[in-house]
């Protein structure tokens, strides 16, 4: 997310002693939409290609840490606006993997609206700060209980494996090989208990100095390494064109990548949107390559992006944002015009058929990350037979510390437990400690006080 604001402390150094269960036999849904899928460089649904045309949803943002799809009564009114803006896609930061969720992603289905999901939460996230310690059973078990939490709705349409953990500073592309294990063991995990094929991909940071190694990466390497698509954030068109935002050398550089590749986050508050990334988006002159994207964002957070009021939700840390919903305009409208008039293309719209994998990038002074990645915890193996049970939800005790449960890598072949305080002996965690008191996990910032943009 673009910003974050103050987090509760994270559990530290306690460990969660997850029971695992079989999975719940899944329950039939009202409404069932045509599953996405991927082949090339592109989605389908169905045999038609389907284009991501949606917005980034968090009422609350990172500071409230809510879940809107367990709640009818926040994503009841949103739904309305979503059927209003004609959107088909939604992507939702942070879930609880402890409720139900029927009732919302029900609503969505029958207004054809596809969910995209990150997997991670500010408790369970890899650190970048000590990612070897941060990739362990307890983290893998949140993971894999959202998966089960989401598995049985046709309408979700994938998760993401992290958020822009790898930024703009060459130490935290340490983090990338933690990053993809995960994107792999989530593919491992939604195949072994037989659920559908879902999509599982990377949200990366538009940092011009890793933003092409960070792609390659994570489509290198054997098949059951490699994403399913690739997503970045994109901040670099304000109002402007194809060509002063940069977007055309852009689509040059990623011509010919084998993956599906959609914009998880676009935008720009600096002056009035109007949403002119939708004509690019849809246009031929970026369908053969880019596959759409999420407007960044629906609800007016602190950071000033959104495009709907909630009355109240500011109030009490953000926790309750069932509060009158008013469109800010005229970006609201503009939005529903842009859907209008920038419709999706048919057919192929210049898509190859071509599933090829990408030569894993060579480490220079951006990118220093090793192609070998680390094995699944052992003391994960279970969940794969035997399901991830209960998820702790988003007020666990937390899995950054639980080094207990390292797992083994080629720096902790034994897989020793790692100090729950202080800094691992691990190589990966080189990175410096900045003066502030902050933790950085998965895209989100826990900061003791204040606020920062990432």
């Amino acid at each position: 997310m673009k910003t974050a604001t103050v987090l509760s402390a994270l559990a530290a150094a306690a460990a969660v002693n997850a029971t695992p269960t079989a999975t719940l036999p899944l329950k039939a849904r009202q409404t069932e939409l045509e599953p996405i899928t991927a082949t090339g460089n592109a989605f389908y649904k169905g045999k038609e290609r389907f284009f991501v045309r949606g917005i980034d949803y968090q009422p609350g943002g990172a500071a409230a840490n809510v879940d809107p799809l367990a709640d009818p009564e926040v994503c009841k009114p949103d739904i309305e606006k979503f059927k209003k803006l004609g959107i088909n896609t939604i992507r939702v930061y942070s879930t609880d993997n402890s409720k139900d969720h029927d009732e919302c992603m029900n609503e969505l289905a029958k207004a054809g609206i596809y969910v995209v999901l990150d997997a991670n939460n500010p408790l369970y996230s890899i650190n970048r700060d000590d990612p070897h310690t941060s990739y362990n059973a307890i983290y893998l078990q949140s993971v894999f209980a959202t998966i089960d939490a989401f598995a049985k709705y046709s309408n979700t349409m994938a998760f993401f494996s992290g958020n822009e953990v790898i930024h703009d500073h060459a130490n935290t592309t340490l983090t990338a090989r933690y990053v993809k294990a995960t994107d792999r063991d989530m593919r491992r995990y939604i195949k072994e208990r037989k659920y559908r094929k879902i999509l599982v991909g990377y949200s990366a940071a538009d940092v011009t100095e890793n933003r092409l190694q960070t792609a390659d990466y994570f489509n290198c390497g054997t098949d059951e390494e490699r994403s399913d698509f690739f997503a970045f954030n994109d901040y670099s068109w304000c109002s402007t064109n194809f060509v002063e935002s940069g977007w055309d050398q852009k689509v040059k550089n990623f011509t010919g990548y084998g993956l599906p590749i959609f914009l998880s986050e676009y935008g720009c508050n600096h002056n009035v949107r109007d949403f002119g990334e939708l004509e690019s988006l849809m246009h031929p002159n970026m369908t053969g390559v880019y596959s759409g994207g999420l407007m960044y964002e629906y609800s007016e957070e602190p950071n000033e992006y959104g495009i709907v009021k909630i009355e109240g939700g500011d109030k009490n840390n953000g926790f309750d944002q069932t509060g009158k919903r008013t469109e800010m305009q005229p970006e609201f409208n503009n939005l529903v015009k842009a859907m209008k008039d920038f419709p999706a293309p048919k057919g192929l719209a210049g898509a190859s058929t071509e599933n090829k994998a990408s030569k894993c990038p060579e480490n220079n002074d951006h990118w220093i990350v090793s192609s070998v990645l680390p094995e699944i915890p052992e003391e994960a193996l279970v969940y794969f037979k035997d399901g991830a049970g209960k998820g702790p939800g988003l007020k666990g005790k937390g899995s950054q510390w639980a080094g207990h449960v390292a797992s083994k890598s080629p720096e902790n072949p034994n897989g020793d437990a790692q100090g729950s305080t202080g800094g691992s002996s691990n190589p990966d965690s080189a990175a410096p400690r900045g003066s502030t008191s902050m933790l950085l996990v998965s895209g989100f910032v826990a900061l003791v006080a204040g606020a920062i943009t990432l």
